[in-house]
């Protein structure tokens, strides 16, 4: 019975480790892989985000429309003719009916024509410039916040990448344990459970492998796709050790709200609005001018044509009755206003949120480093010790297994804590309005 059972378990684990190359080899010959480190992280984000190339064509369009809003004085230029043609009855200028008309002329020459609104010329023209303004300031905020994001999933595919290369050293420590064990069975030295535990540890690290390596692969398409690379492209971080950054300290007064690009871009937005309320208000005391002139030929179809040169222009101040009774768009202009200093209330509360939530996490981050680390030196100890026991048959199986739990637990505990600690200084720089 017992020679069966051991030549069972051989060829089942055979099978797992065929099935664990299949997998592994077919992933990674599918994809290309690609090195990548922080730094490259960062500048591929800076460049490729397509998050950030939205908010940077906004700013282009923001560009434009104030070259459009300073076109406002300028006049226009029309070229071609005119016919008109009547037969039948038509109105005198004194009222009387004249019946058999037949009229006819054709104009044909150049003119020039313009309204000069300077109320809107003048304020809008202004708001275009704020609103210009705002979208470089949005730009750049959402760009910080673009890279904070690539940067924390980076981490992420980093820890899953160390948590698989930590389980591939576990997996063939289990497999050596294995081996030892079932030479011991085989002697008459072990019982044969204690082989069979061993081999169920050991497939058992496998699946924990194939899971980190899943882990990985999502993290890398996510990462992929937040910097527009290729979808076959495997990333593997080249940053083989995950070290403690010291990138920002503690806040201090100098670091203050209006220095965020966001409250920033908020603000611009405000003065825009507040500048085009200007055009209902303040605006009615500018006038409207109108100006047109033409020059060209006129006259019958069959006569001779004349020269006929016209100037008309106008100078009017259009003030209209619903500014003094529903008032409508004053109503309007002033909810615009009092929505864009609900959003920057809004921001100054979302602002000392993420300030105190980046460093309340980089403070205990940082306390539970120097613990972490104690209790992985320890943990390594105790499974290098075990294993050493295990080979002169002082250690039970069951107690290398344990130590392996151990190592593996705090190997995992140091990567989470050592990756939220990184991630919250990048976010609290990003919290503050610094620039990444």
């Amino acid at each position: 019975m017992k020679i069966s059972k051991l030549n069972f378990m051989k060829p089942m684990r055979q099978l797992v480790g065929v099935v664990f190359m299949v997998v592994f080899l077919s992933t990674t010959h599918a994809q290309e892989k690609f090195p990548i480190n922080l730094e490259t992280v960062m500048q591929l984000s800076g460049a490729n985000s397509l998050t950030v190339q939205e908010y940077q064509l906004k700013y282009q369009l923001a560009v434009a429309e104030q070259a459009k809003a300073k076109e406002w004085w300028l006049p226009n230029l029309y070229a071609g003719f005119t016919t008109h043609y009547l037969s039948g009855a038509a109105m005198n200028a004194d009222g009387r009916i004249f019946t058999d008309v037949e009229q006819n002329n054709l104009w044909a020459g150049l003119g020039i024509s313009a309204e000069i609104d300077f109320s809107k010329g003048i304020y809008q023209t202004l708001a275009a410039k704020q609103k210009v303004q705002a979208a470089d300031y949005f730009s750049t905020a959402e760009k910080n916040k673009a890279i904070l994001r690539t940067i924390e999933v980076y981490f992420d595919m980093q820890n899953k990448q160390l948590k698989y290369v930590f389980l591939q050293r576990f997996v063939h420590q289990a497999d050596t344990l294995s081996q030892q064990l079932k030479i011991q069975v085989d002697a008459g030295l072990r019982y044969q459970s204690e082989y069979l535990l061993a081999s169920s540890n050991f497939n058992h690290l496998k699946i924990e492998m194939f899971q980190a390596k899943i882990g990985w692969q999502k993290k890398s398409a996510l990462l992929s796709n937040l910097l527009n690379l290729e979808q076959q492209t495997q990333l593997i971080s080249t940053e083989t050790n995950l070290l403690p950054l010291a990138l920002t300290p503690i806040l201090t007064e100098e670091n203050t709200l209006e220095r965020h690009p966001q409250y920033l871009g908020l603000q611009s937005e405000l003065e825009a609005l507040k500048t085009e309320n200007k055009t209902v208000n303040q605006g009615l005391l500018l006038p409207k001018l109108r100006i047109g002139a033409d020059n060209g030929t006129f006259g019958r179809y069959s006569d001779n044509l004349y020269t006929t040169y016209q100037v008309n222009a106008s100078l009017l101040w259009d003030i209209p009755f619903g500014r003094f009774s529903y008032q409508g768009d004053s109503k309007k202009g002033k909810a615009r206003v009092d929505l864009q200093h609900n959003k920057v209330a809004q921001f100054k509360n979302q602002y000392q949120q993420e300030i105190t939530l980046a460093t309340t996490e980089i403070q205990m981050a940082a306390a539970q480093i120097p613990v972490v680390k104690q209790a992985l030196a320890f943990a390594t100890e105790a499974v290098n010790q075990s294993i050493e026991r295990q080979k002169i048959g002082t250690a039970e199986p069951f107690e290398v297994y344990q130590a392996q739990q151990f190592n593996l637990q705090a190997q995992l505990d140091y990567l989470k804590i050592i990756s939220d600690f990184n991630k919250a200084q990048f976010a609290l720089k990003v919290a503050k309005g610094d620039n990444l």
